[in-house]
């Protein structure tokens, strides 16, 4: 196997034709800290953007950052940081839980897998961010779509269709990102002692009112110890996070314990930040080895049923975000893919992505949600437009064979 490291867009269109003209599939990473997501493949080659790199435009007052493909992500925010600028939807690292050191993931792994946290259902994902990309397709031809000003979008939006194609449309050279100022002031309340169905009443009741809930997580007593060092205590935490301007915050905060009443604290800046960022990394689940983690994402009022059935056939640690719809799930033997999703569409359906899990299991499960036929062969005919003879990342989502039988 050879391992190539690009070092300008032309050498990857070079290296892609090659590819193309060989017949030999490229594995397309950046630092590699997502590798072991996604299906078990086997390629000839390895295409490493981690030399593509540098930040190539930022202009803090017009909101706009542009970067090379493998430029640390880790370092966009730390440049960001200095002007009081961040991703709203603030991405997620990965990295820990797969085993892997924090803060190495790239910008262009982050909207290839569409990377996203906490404030999902507030400010959407890096697909809802991105303005722009430079892309070379699976024919070897370079392409670039948007552009560096925030504007509406006529027709298929090409750097939307990159997020989540996870390296099997094409090889993302630049991408171009809207930022936007962090808020004055965040902080956090706990409500303390709530059992799963009782916090999704609670984070249902929150989001709906009038106070701006900017997150929603249900912490219960098997992980909550898990957080802030263990400052939560032993009763599960059920945590909304208010965000803005500080006087407007203080208000919120007052009426939403006037609302929900109960016991409830809040929890200063510091402690707000640390927490939803340990919420965003998945941190209850990190060094527990090879344990199966699944990340589920259905309706909010649902998950939590699906887990107390899932519970009565196997062993399953969960928590909840975005409001009670993403529950993540740590199993306790071997995932039980097919009862997972049997009982997900029993409960109003969703979809369920293996996040961690063994070779084997990566190799002989089903890591993402099958597609419906009709859609399966949509994607197929999509894929065939940019990559027509199958050398991005073949396999990484879906078996190379088409699942759909086309």
């Amino acid at each position: 196997m050879t391992i190539f490291h690009p070092k300008d867009e032309t050498a990857v269109v070079e290296l892609v034709k090659q590819a193309v003209g060989s017949g030999e599939a490229l594995e397309i990473i950046g630092q590699g800290s997502k590798r072991t997501q996604g299906r078990v493949i086997a390629t000839e080659h390895v295409l490493d953007m981690s030399a593509l790199s540098g930040i190539t435009l930022y202009e803090p007052d017009e909101l706009v950052i542009s970067a090379k493909a493998g430029t640390p992500l880790a370092e966009i925010e730390a440049l960001l940081a200095q002007n009081n600028q961040s991703f709203q939807f603030e991405p997620m690292d990965y990295g820990p839980l797969l085993g892997q050191p924090s803060g190495q993931g790239t910008i262009g792994g982050m909207l290839a897998t569409n990377l996203t946290g906490p404030r999902r259902i507030k400010s959407g994902s890096a697909r809802d961010h991105v303005l722009g990309v430079r892309v070379v397709s699976g024919r070897g031809e370079l392409f670039k779509s948007g552009g560096r000003v925030v504007k509406n979008v006529t027709g298929y939006d090409l750097s939307k269709g990159m997020a989540n194609s996870w390296g099997t449309l094409g090889v993302l050279t630049e991408v171009t990102f809207k930022v936007l100022p962090v808020p004055e002031t965040f902080a956090t309340l706990a409500v303390r002692g709530l059992d799963d169905e009782q916090a999704a009443r609670i984070m249902a009741m929150a989001m709906g009112s009038r106070e701006e809930v900017a997150s929603a997580a249900h912490l219960p007593v098997s992980v909550v110890w898990r957080f802030l060092g263990g400052a939560l205590g032993a009763e599960s935490a059920t945590v909304l996070r208010l965000e803005g301007f500080a006087p407007s915050v203080k208000h919120r905060c007052k009426q939403l314990q006037e609302l929900l009443g109960g016991e409830i604290e809040v929890l200063d800046e510091a402690q707000s930040v640390t927490l939803w960022r340990e919420i965003r990394d998945v941190l209850p689940f990190v060094d527990q080895g090879s344990r199966a983690v699944w990340r589920v994402s259905m309706t909010p009022m649902m998950a939590h049923q699906m887990v107390a059935e899932l519970r009565l056939h196997t062993g399953v640690d969960a928590f909840y975000d975005w409001q009670g719809g993403l529950a993540w799930l740590r199993m306790e033997a071997d995932p039980e893919a097919l009862l997972l999703r049997k009982l997900i569409a029993k409960y109003g359906g969703g979809h369920a992505t293996l996040v961690r899990g063994t070779e084997q299991m990566r190799a002989n499960l089903d890591v993402f949600e099958p597609q419906p036929k009709a859609l399966a062969l949509l994607s197929e005919r999509l894929r065939g437009q940019f990559d027509p003879e199958r050398i991005l990342n073949p396999g990484r989502i879906y078996p190379f064979e088409n699942q759909a039988g086309a």
